[in-house]
């Protein structure tokens, strides 16, 4: 599906009238397109080409935009047309190619305009037609005065300048001007007559134009009649009281709707106005607030004063403390060492005593087994043995000699 942007007409995206506004267009040009070959130079969504290959021999439809070539291709599959992918500034067409040359809503769309129209001109048989149409600057600008100018058009023209510039191309041309009017329609109800029309009330001015039709051709222009398109011959006088009726129901839905906004509207000023009375209740009570402060403000200021002096004082102390503590941890750094000189003092001495204590026991065994020795020798005689064993059992029962034996000291035993 080609994308609708609002500018490509298609279809059933986009209102009766804008529809009927650009086929009217086509409608007007199709009774200079019998049996002859035509280009349809910016063709869009093809359905322009389409009505000029009613009556045409040919119909070619040339589009720069790939996606509208594509839908025109398969919504418009017709024997005698065609839809080429192409620009409008450089037409990939033989010089003379066509007998009728027809650009709806494209000039407007290009920048580079004269190079269009020398192109239009260079395809174009000595005996062809060209039709362009243009929206008229002057009217266009008027009607999108709100809205501002269209982001899709890069030049718009007004009636002497679009006559001059198809001039620069062309020898002949006639500006025709194409307006939405008021008609009364005569017609069978269910059959279709050829049509007649009678235009009153003289031509116009170019200047209230809605859009600018330009027929140019290098010989005398064939007889030109007005043209009438009638999008649909029916009652519009009921169709409009109909929509006067609509558009009555929505003015009471309007004011249903108004008389509800305006409730809505009373009930916010309502609301208003008690915020209001609360603002300002609260800016009164912030103005005495401030008073309350302004007579603080000293008090503020002194306790500030007490504040920084007490930080001072303060920070006098930490740093007193720090130094002490910094005193105090030297001197347990002076006592650790020390205490850790003192235990291995203690350690080697310690030592040095076990191994003392080692020899005690050693010289304590070897007094006993000579002991042991020397009682054997005395067994020859009962009373000496007893006697020794007395003295013995003394000498091994007294505490003395045995802590004189650990030291290494204490009275001697005669032996027998």
């Amino acid at each position: 599906m080609v994308e609708f942007t609002g500018e490509r007409v298609i279809r059933g995206l986009v209102n009766d009238d804008l529809w009927s506004e650009h086929v009217a267009r086509y409608a007007f040009a199709r009774r200079f397109a019998e049996g002859r070959r035509v280009l349809d130079a910016g063709s869009g969504a093809g359905y322009g080409a389409a009505e000029l290959s009613q009556s045409a021999a040919s119909v070619v439809g040339l589009e720069i935009d790939r996606d509208a070539v594509e839908y025109a291709r398969a919504n418009y599959p017709l024997p005698n047309l065609s839809f080429e992918l192409g620009s409008c500034t450089a037409m990939p067409f033989e010089a003379q190619s066509f007998e009728l040359v027809v650009a709806f809503e494209v000039i407007e769309h290009l920048a580079e305009y004269r190079q269009f129209l020398d192109e239009c001109a260079r395809v174009l048989s000595p005996q062809g037609v060209f039709i362009v149409s243009s929206p008229n600057k002057t009217y266009y600008e008027e009607s999108r005065a709100q809205t501002g100018p269209n982001p899709f058009h890069e030049h718009e023209f007004e009636p002497e300048e679009f006559q001059s510039e198809l001039r620069r191309c062309f020898p002949q041309v006639q500006l025709l001007l194409q307006n939405r009017v008021e008609s009364f329609a005569f017609h069978p109800a269910n059959t279709f007559w050829p049509a007649e029309a009678r235009v009153d009330g003289g031509g116009g001015n170019a200047a209230d134009a809605h859009f600018l039709i330009g027929i140019c051709a290098f010989q005398a222009l064939p007889g030109l009649r007005s043209f009438v398109y009638v999008p649909k011959a029916a009652n519009l006088l009921r169709e409009r009281e109909q929509h006067v009726q609509l558009l009555e129901n929505q003015l009471a839905l309007s004011k249903k709707w108004f008389a509800e906004t305006q409730a809505e509207r009373d009930s916010l000023l309502d609301l208003y106005r008690r915020q209001k009375e609360e603002v300002e209740a609260r800016n009164r009570w912030g103005e005495e607030l401030n008073r309350e402060i302004e007579t603080l403000r000293p008090r503020v200021v002194q306790l500030q004063r007490e504040l920084a002096a007490e930080h001072d004082a303060a920070s006098s102390a930490v740093a007193g403390y720090e130094a002490k503590v910094t005193e105090l941890e030297a001197e347990n750094l002076a006592k650790t060492e020390w205490a850790f000189s003192t235990e291995a003092h203690l350690t080697r001495e310690l030592d040095e005593k076990s191994r003392e204590l080692t020899e005690c026991v050693r010289l304590l065994s070897a007094a006993e087994a000579t002991v042991e020795e020397r009682t054997l020798w005395a067994q020859h005689s009962e009373a000496q043995r007893e006697e020794l064993e007395r003295q013995l059992g003394l000498i091994r029962r007294s505490r003395w000699l045995k802590l004189g034996r650990k030291l290494g000291f204490g009275p001697a035993i005669d032996q027998p």
